[in-house]
């Protein structure tokens, strides 16, 4: 083990312009044999108002142009830490909360395994990525269970959303049939209005 206590719970936390939208540095010590870092104490995050109780961690591995997203939960709405364990992604998180300021607001994210960034986001938005690079495993830890029956998204290229996806670094775009098929914005908005604050609707 590296590190004293002390060193072991310097993580940085950096609030984004969506509130409850946070960027965040974990603890990382390199040195001649490798690494060694900390992703997650669940109170140094509640200590920066991060309440997250992981139910499950998932992992996704893609090669470069590959885009999943936008994708949510009606139901059981999943808070997420997400960082990259190897290559490099551009995280966006969309605000879908209902009441918020910042409702069809988004932020992007350069996640790569060499910067060590990590986003945590709240219930009640819509995430995705691109992948940058081949072999990109990406890590999702949860705040609560995958539920199918309310599985849902936005389009990646919704034009009132208005994403700058750095396309310009992927030579070919890979989609699913299913993320290409998904809603735009105002669809989602006719027919649900958007999404509760603590994951239920």
């Amino acid at each position: 083990m590296t590190g004293s206590g002390k060193e072991m719970s310097s993580f940085a936390f950096e609030q984004t312009s969506i509130k409850h939208l946070i960027q965040i540095m974990p603890f990382c010590a390199p040195d001649s044999r490798g690494s060694f870092s900390k992703t997650f104490e669940r109170s140094i995050f509640a200590s920066h108002g991060i309440d997250l109780l992981p139910w499950e961690e998932l992992r996704s591995c893609s090669r470069k142009g590959v885009l999943r997203g936008l994708h949510f939960q009606r139901n059981y709405s999943q808070d997420k830490l997400v960082h990259v364990l190897h290559g490099a992604v551009y995280d966006v998180a969309v605000d879908l909360r209902e009441g918020s300021d910042t409702f069809g607001k988004w932020e992007g994210f350069y996640l790569t395994a060499e910067n060590h960034q990590m986003i945590y986001i709240p219930k009640g938005f819509a995430h995705g990525f691109l992948a940058l690079e081949d072999d990109t495993l990406f890590s999702y830890l949860c705040g609560d269970r995958y539920d199918p029956e309310s599985d849902g998204g936005i389009r990646w290229d919704d034009p009132q959303l208005a994403v700058r996806w750095p396309l310009e670094r992927v030579e070919q775009l890979v989609l699913s049939d299913k993320d290409a098929g998904l809603p735009f914005l105002s669809e989602f908005v006719d027919r649900y209005g958007a999404l509760s604050r603590d994951g239920s609707r």
